[in-house]
């Protein structure tokens, strides 16, 4: 074969031969691309991803029936010859060479392997299309390289490789994939019907395919079955009696991607950390690969109990489909760890187009999800509550709160003055101006211009760095605004890094950055390098048990009175200006969730008033009215059955000024109009002491 292409019959003959004699150069046989696999922390599949649907596995994990029958139909001296197989290979490369297109199939299993890598290792169209083309060149290549690959590996090990990079029909590569799509087990239990059935599509994968042509595919299985029993690999008989049974498929079908996933959100945020992070490669082109090609086990830290609380909460109190088209979702943060334990959107994953689904990731940031955040009221209250209690301010600490509010005085972290002068903030809820409250009483009934009054008093840069520290931000990735009216939440954040904020505290002040995922193996079971929760304490541990204290009183005396869970927890309402949108945020010392709940085609355009959202309806929506049931729902269908922790009580000199539990009395609320929908069914409506509506900032 190589003298015509040689020069002259002896020295061009003598230097072919040592030319296929010489290791080539550029052999690899890495980069057979894999699929790879994202991984709940029990390790049951959350999602797969693959530009080829492949998983290799070793020679013992492959039925000893389905070699047989492999090197039956393909190659049945391929244990008795080496690299080439004279006779069929001249026989069919004359043939097809002759005619410009394949018409017998001469190559041995070693060459069929090359050929098979060859294309997969192909970058582009053009170098696929090379690896293919009918041409001596690509053919002498190919033979050189079976002649290296025969000398480096074992038959067994060529075998093996060859099983599991062929292509066997309906976006199946490798038999591991194989024997998975076309009957739902691994390849180690194939039977002699399903392994002669596999090894006969592999000449002609599309024409051979048993689910678009399966009659096509049972005469090739049949096929296969004779020369089984005429190589007296088995008998006769068995051969008739297999071939007289049906194909007995299982079909069944692997997605690539999120989109099928029982976790969506948390599975498209563990996408775009790899996608997005240069740990897992210096462009966005390498990361994409690993992640389609690479063969990953990506294990993360997802709790499917706590996973399928959250969604089954958030789908019960805001359906997918609602008539008023509003949105809720949340995240949850183990404290202590910064593992993400749950994230769920009240949609499915897909085209925004389309009625209760979309693409964005409403709990995560702009990087991790494409959602800018929402603004998050009265939630961030607590950040001016820890910055005075870490300024040593005892409970019982009493400021007064007016009916209304000018912000003067204010500098931001620059020094410079910030506020309006013509600008007044207030209270939503009648006569809760002119009075005093303490620490305490201000924090369960939520009163703006107390906070507001108290911000001034410990200082904005104060508030804002104690945020800050707690590892918030906004969710476009920028730092957070700086205004008097920052204690009012009207930053626009994201429920996780809300959440994550929120587990510092149950952690007793140990901040970590919010994470997803655990570890990552490559095929050869060597690890990656994965992101780090940088756990730092942050916040005094005092300090933080005195915020756990005052929150704790959320829950059963304040704006989220009767939401307990039955076990300690703390949190905090939060409802946006002119409510465009409601908060909860709440953790025990195991588990923080930050809730969400509004309309994505904007809050103050569609606010949630007099809202009636599938035979529901509700006055006006604050963080306690479906946040705050949506937070109560999930910790206890997450927490169920196992142990309850509990928090630290704080340093006693906090309550130098006594508890700071004295509640003032409260003027009755005026009974409302009458408004539409106040004949169907209601729930939620605020609570005497309702959370207070932030107003707009003044710039």
């Amino acid at each position: 074969m190589v003298v015509p292409f040689a020069g002259t019959a002896g020295v061009g003959a003598r230097d072919a031969a040592t030319w296929f004699d010489e290791q080539p150069s550029d052999l690899d046989t890495a980069g057979v691309a894999q699929r790879s696999r994202i991984l709940a922390a029990d390790g049951s599949l959350i999602a797969t991803f693959y530009s080829e649907n492949r998983v290799d596995v070793p020679f013992a994990r492959i039925a000893p029936v389905m070699r047989q029958a492999v090197v039956a139909i393909e190659d049945s001296r391929f244990y008795e010859h080496g690299a080439l197989d004279s006779k069929g290979t001249v026989r069919a490369l004359v043939t097809n060479v002759g005619s410009g297109e394949v018409q017998q199939g001469g190559s041995g299993i070693t060459q069929q392997y090359v050929k098979n890598l060859l294309i997969s290792q192909a970058d582009t169209p053009a170098g696929k299309a090379e690896a293919q083309a009918l041409t001596p060149a690509r053919k002498l290549r190919e033979l050189k390289y079976a002649v290296a690959m025969e000398k480096r590996y074992s038959k067994d090990e060529i075998l093996r490789r060859y099983l599991n990079i062929a292509y066997y029909g309906a976006g199946a590569y490798g038999v591991e994939a194989a024997a998975q799509r076309y009957f739902g087990i691994p390849a180690a239990r194939l039977d002699l019907n399903q392994a002669a059935l596999l090894a006969g599509v592999i000449r002609y994968p599309y024409a051979y395919d048993p689910i678009e042509h399966p009659d096509v595919a049972r005469q090739r299985r049949d096929t296969v079955l004779a020369r089984m029993a005429q190589l007296r690999l088995i008998s006769p008989e068995t051969a008739a009696e297999t071939a007289a049974g049906p194909l007995e498929l299982h079909p069944k079908t692997f997605r690539s991607g999120c989109v099928t996933s029982k976790a969506p959100f948390f599975c498209d945020y563990v996408q775009r950390e790899i996608l997005t992070n240069p740990v897992f490669g210096s462009t966005a082109a390498k990361r994409e690969k690993l992640l389609k090609t690479g063969g990953l086990t990506i294990r993360t830290t997802l709790d499917t109990q706590t996973q399928r609380a959250a969604q089954k909460a958030v789908d019960r109190h805001v359906p997918r489909r609602n008539s008023a088209r509003k949105a809720a979702a949340e995240a949850l943060v183990e404290p202590g760890t910064g593992r993400i334990k749950g994230m769920a959107v009240d949609r499915a994953l897909g085209p925004n187009k389309e009625r209760g689904k979309t693409w964005i990731n409403f709990a995560a940031d702009a990087d991790h999800g494409a959602s800018i955040g929402m603004q998050s009221g009265s939630t961030f209250k607590v950040f001016t509550l820890a910055a005075a209690l870490e300024q040593d301010m005892p409970f019982g600490t009493r400021i007064t709160a007016p009916g209304s509010y000018t912000p003067t005085g204010f500098r931001d972290c620059k020094g410079r003055r910030v506020g309006d002068p013509d600008a007044s903030l207030g209270n939503s809820a009648d006569g809760e101006g002119g009075r005093s409250f303490t620490l305490v009483t201000g924090t369960h009934h939520s009163v703006n211009t107390f906070f507001l009054e108290l911000e001034h008093e410990v200082g904005l840069c104060d508030t804002v760095k104690m945020a800050e520290r707690l590892g918030m931000r906004q969710a476009n990735g920028k730092p957070l605004e700086q205004y008097p009216s920052f204690t009012l939440g009207f930053n626009s954040v994201s429920p996780l890094r809300l959440a994550a904020a929120y587990a510092a505290f149950g952690a007793r002040g140990r901040y970590c950055r919010p994470v997803a995922i655990t570890s990552i193996t490559g095929p050869d079971g060597k690890g990656r390098k994965v992101p780090s929760a940088r756990c730092k304490q942050v916040l005094d541990k005092g300090v933080a048990d005195a915020v756990n204290h005052v929150l704790q009183g959320v829950l059963t005396k304040g704006t989220a009175a009767g939401m307990g869970i039955g076990r300690p927890a703390a949190g905090k309402t939060g409802t946006v200006d002119n409510f465009s949108a409601a908060w909860f945020a709440g953790y025990t010392p195991d588990l923080a969730s930050a809730v969400w709940v509004g309309d994505p085609r904007g809050g103050y355009r569609y606010p949630m008033t007099d809202l009636c959202m599938d035979g529901e309806c509700y006055g006006e929506v604050f963080g306690a009215t479906i946040p705050a049931p949506i937070w109560q729902d999930t910790m206890e269908g997450a927490l169920r059955g196992r142990p309850a922790g509990d928090f630290h009580r704080p340093p006693g000199f906090y309550f130098s000024l006594g508890s700071g539990e004295e509640a003032p009395k409260r003027p009755k609320r005026k009974t409302p109009a009458k408004k539409p929908g106040d004949g169907k069914k209601k729930r939620g409506d605020p609570p005497a002491a309702a959370d207070p509506k932030p107003r707009k900032r003044a710039a």
